[in-house]
């Protein structure tokens, strides 16, 4: 059996006096799509950029393929691609100059660069797009530009934040299959998303992170199994405590009737 890919142990992550990661253990292994899931503000993107090697942490244990995300920071970086929540782009140049500029950074010859590049432009049906300024694009066309970036010098490990984000219909089954690919050859890919739906199709396992602690982690058959409900959506809502909405419902319609 392959040792793990990702080892994280004991994690901690404060700024100032709020803590963001309370003593974080993971492991994740090659050709897995982990699921990081959790509500909006629970430690999941600052949990992606250590990892990352883009965010110190404050106590700790972090390993990505034996490398330490401190002390390794460069060589780390090199087999990891990141596509952020939001994408960050270089929004006065296009998308054809700023992933030739991704692939010069990546070190990734001219022929090779040029066919990933309109492949992934074919792909995404965005040829039309690639020689207009990135700041005049849609929030979708530039998820996509991102997604290329992260991609185009095909990663030992792949770290999506929420990365569905923006995606036609069309484009969100080719990032899936895109993933399952990624996987089969033994890729490593971190998936974080609060929307429940997208990790119970792309995830093989998951961890619930909760106000900055792992509550659960497994695959879909495990968590069912202990929690006694088949539906994500009631697992994620009774591991965090907030299985019984029935107060907050019943608040919302008595104030709305009055």
């Amino acid at each position: 059996m392959n040792p793990p890919s990702i080892v994280i142990h004991n994690l901690v992550k404060n700024y100032g006096e709020t803590r963001a990661l309370d003593g974080v253990d993971m492991e994740i292994s090659p050709g897995e799509i982990f699921g990081l899931l959790g509500p909006n503000g629970s430690g999941k993107t600052t949990l992606l950029r250590i990892i990352c090697s883009i965010l110190d942490y404050t106590s700790g244990y972090v390993r990505v393929s034996g490398l330490d995300v401190s002390r390794d920071s460069l060589k780390v970086k090199r087999i990891t691609g990141y596509v952020p929540e939001t994408p960050v782009l270089y929004e006065s140049l296009t998308p054809t100059e700023f992933l030739n500029f991704i692939g010069s950074v990546r070190r990734i010859d001219h022929e090779t660069l040029a066919r990933r590049i309109e492949s992934f432009a074919s792909a995404f049906e965005i040829m039309d797009k690639m020689n207009t300024f990135i700041g005049s694009l849609s929030f979708g066309t530039k998820q996509k530009v991102a997604i290329m970036a992260a991609l185009i010098h095909d990663p030992e490990i792949i770290i999506l934040d929420e990365g569905m984000n923006g995606l036609d219909p069309r484009s969100a089954k080719i990032l899936k299959n895109l993933l399952n690919d990624y996987a089969s050859r033994g890729r490593t890919i971190i998936f974080s998303t609060h929307v429940l739906e997208v990790a119970e199709t792309v995830c093989t396992r998951m961890s619930i992170i909760y106000r900055g602690k792992i509550v659960d982690t497994g695959t879909l058959e495990d968590l069912r199994e202990r929690s006694g409900t088949s539906k994500l959506e009631d697992i994620f809502l009774n591991v965090t405590g907030e299985g019984d909405l029935g107060p907050v419902i019943k608040s919302l319609r008595e104030t709305m009737s009055s």
